[in-house]
């Protein structure tokens, strides 16, 4: 008995480990040096003699970022690139921001499920399913709403004004892939032969779509 007791014991926790997000951290803090060069999965930790509260401060989301797309949202994140002392947390926020209309376009989080909490405005949001399967919902301030991990989702500013979000994910840097430009913007270029099968569509039509998504030019 004890021995099957054992058994599913480890079994548990081996399952707990591989749904888990981000690994646990092995000490109080490890603040990300990202000067270190060294290439690990997250970042080699800053000596602690060297750790300040600077480490673990950000004011970045305090105000609406400045929109300057044609999608009418921007994203700022606060993540371990912005605050080093969330390396290894498995943690970090986010702000959105949208123009009336505007949209953040579908995209995934490969490393974080995402929860948003709406500050202002309303929105509409939702996300697919591996069955291909819309759960979306229309969202005011003060609601909450869910995208699990590594699924395709979006939102859209259904209002006539301004509205904002703050996002949560756990993971220190849950990573975005927008759909639409991952596919048309990549370097080196998806082979224009791939994208006009997957999207029966044409290759004048593949070269119109890239040359809108593409990064403007400073």
């Amino acid at each position: 008995m004890a021995a099957m007791v054992s058994a599913y014991l480890f079994v548990f926790l081996a399952l707990f480990g591989m749904v888990a997000s981000d690994s646990d951290h092995l000490q109080d803090l490890c603040v990300a040096n990202k000067a270190a060069g060294i290439k690990v999965n997250g970042f080699p930790c800053k000596e602690e003699a060297n750790v300040t509260e600077a480490d673990f401060f950000f004011s970045g989301l305090a105000n609406p970022g400045v929109i300057n797309n044609s999608a009418g949202s921007v994203v700022t994140g606060a993540n371990v690139e912005k605050i080093p002392g969330l390396n290894t947390l498995g943690v970090s926020l986010a702000r959105i921001d949208y123009e009336p209309g505007g949209l953040n376009p579908p995209h995934t989080h490969p490393r974080a499920t995402e929860i948003i909490f709406v500050l202002d405005g309303e929105l509409d949001v939702g996300f697919i399913t591996t069955s291909n399967k819309l759960i979306s919902k229309s969202v005011k301030k003060g609601d909450i709403f869910v995208f699990p991990k590594g699924l395709v989702h979006f939102q859209k500013n259904n209002g006539e004004k301004p509205a904002s979000v703050i996002a949560g994910f756990n993971s220190q840097l849950p990573g975005t892939q927008s759909i639409a430009a991952t596919l048309f913007t990549s370097t080196p270029p998806v082979p224009n032969n791939v994208l006009t099968k997957a999207f029966q569509i044409g290759t004048k039509e593949v070269d119109k779509i890239k040359n809108k998504l593409a990064p403007k030019k400073s």
